[in-house]
C-alpha cells in the first residue's frame, strides 16, 4: 500500500483538524496516511508522498514548519510533495482574501527546488478565547474575521485530487 505522510504545524489546533481531514480523505481513497505533528516526525523514510502544511500568521508559516522544510528539503524533493497553508478567515475565496498569496515569499526558493505538485490555501479558524492578548491586537489590526471559516468540502475535494495524483504517479515498485 502507498504510504503518505501528512505533516503539519499548528498554533491553536485548527491546522491539526485540517491535517486529520486530509488523512481521512487519503485513507478513504485507498492510501495509508500517517498524520503527524512536525514535532513528532523523526524520519521521512518509507513514505512515497508527503503533504506538508502549516498555520499562517502575518503571511508566515509556523517556525517549526520552516525549520522542517529547510532541514528536509532534499528528502521532500525526492518524493511527490504538496503544501497547504491554513489561515485566512472571512467569506469568499481563500486566495482572494490573501490577494493571491500561496506560500511565504522567503521560502519560495526552497519550494522551487522541491517542486511541490500544488500549494493550497485553506480558510482558517480564529477563536478569540484561544488567542493571547498580543494575538488579539494583531487580529484587530489586520481586521481578520473571528470564527471558523474552514470549508471541509473544499479540503476533501482537494485531497481527493491529491490522492488520485499519488495513485497515478507512485509506481507499485515504490511501495513498501
Amino acid at each position: 500500500m502507498i504510504k503518505v505522510l501528512v505533516a503539519y504545524a499548528t498554533r491553536h489546533g485548527s491546522t491539526t483538524d485540517i491535517a486529520e481531514k486530509i488523512g481521512d480523505t487519503l485513507q478513504s481513497n485507498g492510501l495509508q496516511a500517517d498524520v503527524l505533528s512536525i514535532a513528532d516526525i523523526s524520519t521521512l523514510a518509507g513514505y512515497q508522498a508527503i503533504i506538508l502544511g502549516s498555520a499562517v500568521y502575518a503571511g508566515q508559516w509556523e517556525k517549526e514548519a520552516v525549520n522542517f522544510l529547510t532541514r528536509n528539503e532534499h528528502s521532500l524533493a525526492e518524493v511527490p510533495t504538496w503544501f497547504f497553508s491554513s489561515g485566512p478567515t472571512g467569506e469568499g475565496d481563500a486566495l482572494e482574501l490573501v490577494r493571491g498569496w500561496r506560500f511565504p515569499e522567503p521560502l519560495l526558493p526552497i519550494a522551487d527546488r522541491i517542486h511541490p505538485r500544488d500549494m493550497m490555501v485553506f480558510h482558517g479558524d480564529i477563536e478569540s478565547d484561544r488567542l493571547s492578548f498580543g494575538e488579539k491586537l494583531i487580529i484587530k489590526g489586520v481586521r481578520a474575521k473571528i470564527g471558523d471559516f474552514r470549508d471541509w468540502e473544499e479540503i476533501k475535494k482537494w485531497t481527493t485530487g491529491v490522492a488520485e495524483a499519488i495513485l497515478k504517479e507512485v509506481q507499485p515498485h515504490q511501495t513498501t
